[in-house]
């Protein structure tokens, strides 16, 4: 069921960013006269061979234009007359322009129509983000409400961290009194600070951060630098696992597992970690007595049951958004988004960084393993996001491909020559291709060997 539910996100979330990113080229091509010819999500051959296994799932035409679904379900498109690029009929292009075609408007009408799809994906991220706080609000801990402190990676240890420490500051400057641990974890990432100043039962210390630190985090396959620390009192129990059939209750507050206190959840997911297929005894304190219980520990590290929930430990801080407040809170979201993403390029690009690089694979696991639709929403948007920035990278093929040829002919007041545009897209073609097979095949040897 978890397959099916991330599968089905996946392919929602890409059939929406696609069907409008396409719809973003394919309207101002509409409104400027050029002809489109189909309107595609998913391919309808075997890309990116525009000749070979052409055939639809679903399609119909109307006003001129074939509307489909292809059985290749990779990206989509549409196919305007007169412009370079797969889907191109050569042939055509050896004709004199048309006036419905593409290659007969001006450069700025061009260019709008290039840029459309990169447009509606930036301003969709800021919709989604934006309803998104309208419905159900923001909600979420600040750094400064981390009252039993932080669980660290081990990475962090070896720096000098220690469990319960609170962080105070980043390179002298302190945290935001907003600012959530991921958030903390995300800027000591990618800004690569010097210092991080903690609170250590009542004494400040500072730690100092390597320079390499990121590409650690990276070598090592580091999730979360940190996470908050909270006790340990059962939820709910789980048909059929160790901990129910044991006898533990609903309330139980878990203290230690054989001879190991274990105050945190963390340190009880470490101690059962370390025990997984063997019975260990545990002790608890059930209405202020304590007690103990012997269970057997699973292959994975568990014993079944749910801790409480983070609300009853922590002062969580929840905001509404009306209409008109929603909207600029959207577009910061949708701001912050990218200009994390950006500072994020130098580490996927690194070393370690390019053994870290995933195709649809590693995006699935981006999604929420049940379905949950503020969650969903939230990766639609990051999507987008990431769809409209890696659009506009200037590479033949893609629309920042386009959008530079057409500035160059702009500046210089003549097209470049279709040859050399064929030429390149040849080329961006051919890096696409890689990166999608690279991409892909790393998600498959990780399957398969980790």
């Amino acid at each position: 069921m978890e397959t099916l539910s991330i599968t089905g996100q996946l392919i929602l979330s890409l059939s929406i960013l696609i069907t409008l990113h396409e719809l973003g080229h394919f309207v101002p091509a509409k409104l400027f006269g050029t002809k489109v010819s189909k309107f595609y999500l998913f391919f309808d051959f075997l890309f990116p061979f525009p000749n070979v296994a052409n055939f639809s799932l679903f399609k119909f035409t109307k006003g001129g234009t074939e509307y489909g679904i292809g059985w290749f379900p990779f990206g989509g498109y549409v196919q305007i007359a007169g412009m370079i690029d797969e889907t191109t009929d050569k042939e055509d292009l050896e004709k004199e322009p048309q006036p419905w075609e593409f290659r007969s408007k001006p450069a700025w009408q061009r260019l709008i129509i290039m840029i459309g799809g990169v447009t509606v994906n930036f301003f969709l991220a800021v919709a989604i983000y934006s309803m998104v706080l309208f419905v159900w609000g923001k909600e979420y801990i600040p750094a400064n409400n981390a009252v039993y402190g932080i669980h660290c990676d081990d990475l962090l240890i070896n720096l000098g961290f220690q469990e319960g420490d609170r962080i105070i500051s980043i390179d002298g400057e302190i945290i935001n009194a907003n600012a959530t641990i991921q958030a903390v974890s995300g800027d000591i990432i990618l800004n690569q600070p010097s210092i991080v100043t903690v609170d250590r039962d009542g004494a400040v210390i500072d730690v100092s951060i390597p320079e390499d630190f990121a590409q650690d985090v990276l070598k090592n396959k580091v999730k979360s630098l940190f996470s908050l620390r909270v006790p340990i009192v059962v939820d709910t129990l789980i048909a059929g696992n160790p901990a129910i059939d044991a006898g533990l209750l609903k309330g139980d507050s878990i203290v230690g597992v054989n001879n190991v206190s274990t105050s945190y959840f963390s340190d009880l997911v470490q101690e059962l970690h370390k025990n997984t297929d063997q019975t260990v005894s545990l002790k608890y304190y059930r209405n202020g007595s304590l007690s103990s219980l012997d269970v057997k520990v699973t292959s994975s590290g568990t014993i079944g049951f749910g801790n409480t929930n983070p609300t009853e430990f922590f002062d969580f801080e929840q905001k509404e958004y009306n209409l008109f407040s929603c909207v600029p809170a959207g577009w910061n979201m949708t701001i912050n988004t990218l200009d994390r993403y950006i500072a994020q390029l130098p580490l996927i690009f690194s070393k370690e960084g390019v053994k870290q690089i995933g195709g649809f694979g590693t995006m699935a696991k981006m999604f929420n393993k049940e379905w949950v639709w503020r969650s969903f929403w939230i990766m639609t948007a990051f999507i987008s996001v990431m769809l409209a920035f890696m659009n506009l990278l200037p590479i033949p093929m893609l629309d920042g491909g386009y959008v530079i040829f057409l500035i160059i002919e702009i500046i210089i007041r003549r097209p470049v020559p279709d040859k050399v545009i064929e030429i390149a897209n040849m080329f961006g073609l051919a890096l696409v291709l890689l990166l999608l097979v690279y991409a892909n095949g790393m998600d498959i040897f990780r399957g398969f060997f980790e």
